[in-house]
């Protein structure tokens, strides 16, 4: 029946890396099978003129800009087009409430957590790439899908990868699962090298291409740990159920060890088409433009176990996880801080995790978090904390801190 009258979407961070790779799948579906999607809404950040053109193109009912300041450009871009404009936070929350029946939330960090939360109430299905909010409102985000009977697919390649090997395979079944990291850009790197690195250097990943907050996630390994929170969340497995290998070549994005003895994993070129595909043809599959893995190329596939001591942000995530409480969302609202501390050259690569970890020391009791207000404000405390310790940090070039969110571009 959904397919007949043509399913509607909604792409919460439409102008961001994953939500660009969102478009470019509903522009193709659009050309192969005409009326298969229609979008309901379509969320940006701060590009402007790329939300408008996305707009226009899909046709979408309305375009909302996260920057209330560029409503009214917004507004002049799609003047004529009968495509309803809006801006603001609380515009952004509208268009995610607005039911559809698959939703990509695709906002970076944080600021993702209530928009998802309000896509949720509708009951269709939420593709979720942004992985914070797992992280930080694990319980509250779970519980509110129970409750409005929808359904959580998993875009993160990793995620998505254990989703697709699992192949409906009862959780009983399972031993363990194993998550897949390329190493980022400093995976044979000596500290030194890391300690002296730059942004520029720090953003060049050698397989896939991010934004500039997962990207330095990846490089210091921080993804991974809020990777393994999410996957716990997600599958409902223990730390110890969970496995990180690091694997260059990026084709094994996932596997999953059975009682039995088997090992299944999922390969893939490094496209992300490929698992948001996944998520918007569920529990069908389309075509992609995405090349096709050509394994007697690659040749050789190689694995390792991370470095705890060049990546100490791992095992601080998985200190969180094994933690509770209100532990991981301390840990993801650190380490937004710090990288956007990095990026704007307060603080040095390695502190970041310095950050996080004084973070977490500060937290002192640890409490459940039961509700999204919970979830705020230990959000916000965190934040404030690890503030705090950028400031020190940089002081000796007297350097000051604003603890600003990060949003796709």
């Amino acid at each position: 029946m959904t397919e007949q009258r043509g399913r509607t979407v909604t792409v919460l961070g439409s102008t961001g890396s994953i939500g660009c790779s969102t478009v470019d799948l509903l522009y193709s579906a659009q050309d192969a099978t005409p009326g298969r999607f229609r979008v309901r809404a379509l969320v940006g950040g701060r590009n402007v003129t790329l939300l408008a053109e996305q707009a226009r193109a899909l046709n979408a009912e309305c375009a909302v800009i996260h920057d209330e300041s560029l409503g009214a450009e917004l507004e002049r871009l799609l003047q004529g087009t009968g495509i309803a404009c809006a801006a603001g936070r609380e515009a952004v929350i509208a268009a995610a409430a607005m039911p559809a029946d698959w939703t990509m939330a695709a906002i970076t960090g944080a600021a993702g957590l209530e928009p998802v939360l309000a896509s949720i109430r509708n009951g269709g299905t939420l593709a979720l790439a942004n992985k914070e909010a797992l992280v930080c409102a694990g319980d509250v985000m779970l519980r509110a899908v129970s409750e409005a009977g929808a359904t959580l697919l998993p875009v993160d390649s990793e995620h998505n990868a254990i989703f697709q090997s699992l192949a409906g395979s009862p959780m009983r079944a399972v031993e363990k699962i194993v998550l897949t990291a390329s190493g980022g850009p400093f995976r044979n790197a000596t500290l030194d090298a890391m300690r002296a690195a730059t942004p520029e250097v720090a953003l060049r990943h050698p397989t896939w291409s991010m934004g500039a907050k997962i990207s330095i996630d990846s490089a210091t390994m921080a993804n991974k740990g809020l990777e393994v929170i999410e996957a716990a969340r997600l599958f409902g497995v223990t730390d110890a159920e969970i496995d990180v290998l690091v694997h260059p070549q990026s084709v094994v994005h996932g596997l999953v060890q059975f009682r039995d003895g088997s090992l299944i994993a999922q390969c893939g070129v490094a496209d992300m088409r490929v698992p948001i595909a996944n998520t918007l043809a569920w529990p069908d599959r389309m075509e992609t433009n995405a090349a096709r893995l050509d394994l007697a190329q690659v040749a050789r596939l190689d694995f390792e176990a991370p470095d705890p001591m060049r990546f100490p942000a791992l095992g601080l995530a998985r200190q969180a996880l094994r933690a509770g409480g209100a532990a991981p969302t301390v840990f993801s609202a650190a380490n937004e801080i710090a990288v956007d501390a990095f990026l704007g050259r307060r603080i040095g690569f390695l502190d970041i995790a310095s950050v996080i970890d004084a973070t977490l020391e500060s937290l002192g009791n640890n409490p459940p978090i039961g509700d999204l207000a919970a979830v705020l404000h230990w959000d916000a405390r965190a934040r404030a904390l690890a503030c705090e310790h950028v400031t020190r940090m940089s002081a000796s070039v007297g350097a000051s801190v604003v603890g600003d969110t990060l949003l796709d571009a």
